[in-house]
C-alpha cells in the first residue's frame, strides 16, 4: 500500500522561506515512477508546481510550473525515501494546501497534470503574508 505523508508547511511573512518534505512508503523504486508536488487554493483548482520522473531511485528529469521556477527546487533523497520542496522568496499567492502524488511507470518526461497521479497525500498548509 503506497503512503504519501507530507510535512513542513507553516506561516511566513513573503520574502521567507519553506521546505516541504513528503515520506513515501510501500513502492518499489526499482521502477520508474513519477513524484510531484501540487498545490489548491480556496476556490480554485489544483496545479501543479514541480515534478520529477525517475528511475531505479535515480532523478532522470525535472518540470517546474512557470510561476514558481527560480524559486522552488524539487529533489528526492533517496536513502530516506523523501521528496523535498525547498520554496524561497514566497508570495501571498503562493498560499495553499500542498500535496504531494506519486505516478508509477511514469514516462522519463513527468507531468504537472494531477489526472495523471495515482497515489497522493494528505496535504500541507502553507500560508505566505504580505
Amino acid at each position: 500500500q503506497v503512503q504519501l505523508v507530507e510535512s513542513g508547511g507553516g506561516s511566513v511573512q513573503a520574502g521567507g522561506s519553506l521546505r516541504l518534505a513528503c515520506a513515501a512508503s510501500g513502492y518499489s523504486y526499482s521502477n520508474t515512477y513519477c513524484m510531484g508536488w501540487f498545490r489548491q487554493a480556496p476556490g480554485k483548482e489544483r496545479e501543479g508546481v514541480a515534478a520529477i520522473s525517475a528511475l531505479g531511485g535515480r532523478t532522470s528529469n525535472t518540470i517546474y510550473a512557470d510561476s514558481v521556477k527560480g524559486r522552488f527546487t524539487i529533489s528526492q533523497d533517496n536513502a530516506k525515501n523523501t521528496l523535498t520542496l525547498q520554496m524561497n522568496s514566497l508570495k501571498p499567492e503562493d498560499t495553499a494546501m500542498y500535496y504531494c502524488a506519486l505516478k508509477p511507470l511514469c514516462s522519463y518526461f513527468p507531468s504537472l497534470r494531477s489526472a495523471e497521479y495515482n497515489y497522493w497525500g494528505q496535504g500541507t498548509q502553507v500560508t505566505v503574508s504580505s
